[in-house]
Formats: structure tokens, C-alpha cells, sequence
């Protein structure tokens, strides 16, 4: 099929879905540009409707989430669908609407603190000779230079990119506003997936990559990086809330047991101490002796991944607390990624209670085509556990287009950072550690990586329902909704995080955005 909008370079790539979707979804956000200046086309001509489509897009996004997070917006339809560029499923993308939402976003960020120096100026007397830029057309053109910019990446134009670029650097800066800052970020994956296009119709070989876990495998292990993964957690309530969700779970499973085995696949990314399993056993201990209890308890805990090292140090460590605790505790390694993991490699009793614990694990085995996935899916399946615990990122980063998947994390990310504009004072190092050091690893790997090397595949629960279902495993319902609102309070997490029940799943969400979702599951 030809297509007359199209360089005869591109008839024959193995993109051309892709471009395609490029030409249209300019259109469906209704921009055009002169001289890379953005202005946008849909816009009403009385202002108060303009500003009324703000709120109404918030009204929206708002009802949303107080019911059930749908999973099924933007990407999902085309993830569904595979490789399928119908119209249809390309115009389901809905740029226009993500648009609003973050000239909106980037509006309530920065609200007082412009209406604050403006005043201030104002009071000096001060005034500038040229039109001082709009705020909103400032948020509105930060957005626009960023998806031109991924459309001029993904139609490989490196001299119109490569303009772009120059400009988002000027305006995206580090220590700016939370969206100049995540910003920011994708301009490095956009600068780092530039670097590696090739002219159209050029073979790009296949380069064999050792095996890996997740994001951390791939990060150095440097003091610094480390350092904003603890940070991550020790600040952020994303992990800590998995581990909370799933061990309580985990301890409705071995409810009345004396022989318990948890298989930890990934170890929580090599986290210290081991802060999991130290709940668990403080737990376990407490719960010992009780009225049709176990007065002795025998946990085995094995960890699965690569970071070999750093987990015999976590065994030592738990070992000691859970003696002091009056837990026998056995900690067993095994030294695999996921997709070379077989049953056989891990030791199983009879007599004994089977966990499985995945935390931010499986995303990274979701491939092109479903087989590492399932691989891993029908291992599991075999040792016959009595619970999956899955803890994702609940977003729609591995779609089959690019262009999604960009929207899709800078959607989710923009959320993230707001929230760590809520938690932290504006010029905290400790939030610039954690979004140079952790985040933007994660979205350079969403955008500028493919194949192999792109591991950081998120996907929406309801695709994980799918997938589970297909692999033979059932949902078990979470109904731990009143614990996890108590923890939240208990542990003085930043107003704007809620969590939400979705069909037996629990969601930590911020202002209207989901970001990790826990659910269970039985062969």
C-alpha cells in the first residue's frame, strides 16, 4: 500500500505504522507550527471556555478515579490490538486531552509562586519594555516542544530534532518548576534515542545483551545511584505500600502454619536490610503462640536475581534479627534472571506453604511477543504456590507505538514529581538525587531504548488480569481497603495519595493518577 504523504524512503521501513500515526496524531492535537512555534488551533475564542475546559478535563480525570481506575484508556486499546495501525485505534490516543492535562498541571504548579513575583515586581515598580510570555502559552509550548519533538524523533529527523532539542534545554531545566524537571528528563531520552537513529532503510544489527532483572542491573553500582533508590523508598510511599499490601496478604496465607517458604523473585532490587521480610518476621513473631497458633515457626525465604553479593549480606542480616526475634529462619540464593529461572532451581518442601513475591519484577519480562512472559508465568505455575503477590506500576509504557508510550510516561512521571514537589522543600538535594539518579534512568529507558534493552514495560493492571488469566492463575480479592487507609495515616503519607479499590486490586494513586497497583493470585 502506498501513502502520499510519505518520503519514498519510508514506503518500505518497518515503521511505517508508526509514521503514519505521526501525520494523524498532529491533527488530533490540532497544532501547527511556523518556525517551531507552537500554537494551538482547537481553542474557543471566548476565554472563559477555555478556561472552563481545564476544570471540566480535572471534573473528568477526578470521577475517574473515584470510581474505578481504568485501565483501558489511551495505549490499552493498541497494546490490545498488537501492530494494528487502523485509524481507529491511532485516533483513541487522545494527545489533545494529555495537552490540557499538563498545561493545567504546569498552571497549578506555578500559580502562586508567579502570582508572588509578580506582585513583587509589581511593588518595585519594575516593568520590562517587550510583552511578558503568558504563563499558559509557556506551559502549553514546554508541551508542545516535547511531543514535536518525539514526532521528530520518531519520523527521524535529525536536523528538526536536533533543533528542538536546543530549545527544550534552554526551558526544561533541572532545578525548575516539577514539569520543567521531568521535562527535563525525557529530553535526555530523546537527545539518547537520537543519538542511535539510523537513516532511513539502514540494518540495524541485533547486539546480544547479558541477562538482567530490572532497571538497577543495568544502572551502575554507583554510591549515588544506590543512594536515590534508598531515597526512593525511604520518601516515596510506592514500595513501601507493596510491601505492606503483600505481606499483609502473605500473612493470610500462612494464617495457622508452621512451615513457610516465600520466594522473592528479584529481592526487591537488592534493597538493604531486607525491610520486606523484617515486617514479616516481626509479624510472624507476634502472632506466635496465639490461640490456634503455631508455637514454632520455621520461615525459609529464597531470593532470586543476580545481585548475588548484596544479598548474602540481606540473609546475614535477617538471619540475626529473625534469631532475636525467635524465628528459624533459612535464607537460600538463587542466581538467575527470571527468564533462565526453572523450577527445579528452587527448593520446595512438601510439608511446607509456598509464596510467591514479585515486586516491580515482572514488567521486565514482558516482551514483543508473550513468551518470556509466559515462560516465567507457567514456572511459577508449576511450583504451585499458595499466592502470587504482584506489585506493578500501574501505566501503559510498553504499547506498540512510540509516540503512546511517550505520552503515557510523561503522564505518569509528571504525577510522580508533583508529588515530589508536595514532599519536599524546593531546592531539597535529595529530590534531585532521586529524579537524576532513579526516575530518569527509568523514562530514558522508556524512551530511548528498544527491544532487548528496553525493560522498564509497565503496563495497566487490567492488562496484567489478562495476562494472568491466560496463564492459568485466578485473582484472589484484596480486602485490606480499611489497612491500607490506616497506613497511609499512620505513616504521614503527603496528602494527595489515595488508594482505591479496582476490581480486587489495590491502587496507590496520586491526585487523579494511578502509580502502583498490589493484586493476588491462585493457581
Amino acid at each position: 500500500m502506498s501513502h502520499g504523504f510519505l518520503p519514498n524512503e519510508f514506503q518500505n521501513s518497518d515503521k511505517i505504522d508508526e509514521v503514519i500515526s505521526l501525520d494523524l496524531t498532529l491533527s488530533a492535537m490540532g497544532m501547527t507550527f511556523c518556525s517551531h512555534r507552537f500554537m494551538p488551533l482547537i481553542v474557543d475564542n471566548d476565554d472563559n471556555n477555555w478556561s472552563r475546559r481545564f476544570f471540566e478535563e480535572e471534573n473528568r480525570d477526578n470521577k475517574r478515579l473515584k470510581g474505578t481506575i481504568n485501565g483501558g484508556n489511551s495505549d490499552s486499546g493498541m497494546s490490545r490490538n498488537g501492530s494494528n495501525g487502523s485509524l481507529s485505534s491511532l485516533s483513541s490516543l487522545h494527545f489533545r486531552d494529555h495537552i490540557l492535562t499538563y498545561s493545567k498541571r504546569y498552571l497549578a504548579a506555578e500559580a502562586v509562586e508567579e502570582a508572588a513575583a509578580a506582585a513583587a515586581a509589581m511593588a518595585a515598580g519594575y516593568e520590562e519594555n517587550g510583552v511578558e510570555e503568558d504563563e499558559t502559552a509557556y506551559g502549553m509550548r514546554l508541551v508542545q516542544l516535547l511531543i514535536a519533538c518525539a514526532e521528530a524523533v520518531a519520523c527521524r529527523d535529525k536536523s528538526h530534532a536536533s533543533a528542538l532539542l536546543s530549545e527544550l534545554r534552554t526551558n526544561a531545566l533541572v532545578f525548575g518548576s516539577s514539569f520543567q524537571r521531568v521535562a527535563s528528563c525525557f529530553v535526555q531520552g530523546l537527545a539518547d534515542r537520537l543519538a542511535s537513529v539510523q537513516p532511513p532503510g539502514t540494518a540495524v544489527g541485533r547486539v546480544q545483551l547479558p541477562p538482567v532483572m530490572n532497571i538497577m542491573d543495568i544502572m551502575s553500582d554507583s554510591d549515588k545511584k544506590q543512594e536515590a533508590f534508598r531515597l526512593v523508598y525511604e520518601i516515596c510511599p510506592h514500595i513501601k505500600f507493596g510491601h505492606f499490601v503483600a505481606n499483609l496478604a502473605i500473612l493470610e496465607a500462612f494464617e495457622g502454619e508452621s512451615l513457610v517458604h516465600v520466594v522473592d523473585l528479584g529481592m526487591t532490587l537488592g534493597l538493604p536490610q531486607g525491610h520486606q521480610w523484617r515486617h514479616l518476621i516481626q509479624s510472624l513473631a507476634a502472632t506466635r503462640g496465639g490461640a490456634g497458633k503455631p508455637h514454632c515457626i520455621r520461615l525459609r525465604i529464597t531470593a532470586v536475581g543476580l545481585c548475588v553479593d548484596r544479598f548474602d549480606v540481606i540473609g546475614k542480616d535477617l538471619k540475626t534479627y529473625a534469631k532475636s526475634m525467635g524465628i528459624n529462619l533459612e535464607f537460600n540464593i538463587v542466581e538467575s534472571n527470571l527468564e533462565n529461572l526453572k523450577p527445579e532451581n528452587i527448593k520446595v518442601s512438601d510439608d511446607e506453604v509456598l509464596v510467591v513475591n514479585s515486586i516491580l519484577q515482572l514488567h521486565c519480562v514482558v516482551k514483543e511477543s508473550r513468551g518470556a512472559l509466559n515462560s516465567v508465568l507457567q514456572m511459577i505455575h508449576e511450583l504451585s504456590p499458595k499466592l502470587l503477590v504482584l506489585v506493578e506500576q500501574d501505566s501503559s509504557h510498553n504499547g506498540p507505538f512510540f509516540l503512546g508510550r511517550f505520552m503515557e510516561a510523561l503522564h505518569y512521571y509528571s504525577a510522580i514529581f508533583d508529588s515530589l514537589d508536595a514532599m519536599l522543600p524546593k531546592y531539597d538535594t535529595r529530590r534531585a538525587k532521586m529524579e537524576q539518579f532513579y526516575f530518569a534512568e527509568e523514562i530514558k529507558n522508556i524512551v530511548s531504548c528498544e527491544g532487548a534493552d528496553r525493560v522498564e514495560r509497565h503496563e495497566r493492571v487490567d492488562q496484567w488480569r489478562r495476562r494472568m488469566s491466560r496463564a492459568g492463575f485466578q485473582a484472589t480479592p484484596l480486602r485490606l481497603m480499611s489497612q491500607a487507609k490506616q497506613w497511609l495515616g499512620n505513616n504521614k503519607v503527603c496528602e494527595g495519595y489515595t488508594v482505591v479499590e479496582d476490581k480486587g486490586c489495590l491502587v496507590l494513586g496520586w491526585n487523579a493518577k494511578p502509580i502502583v497497583a498490589v493484586s493476588c493470585w491462585k493457581c
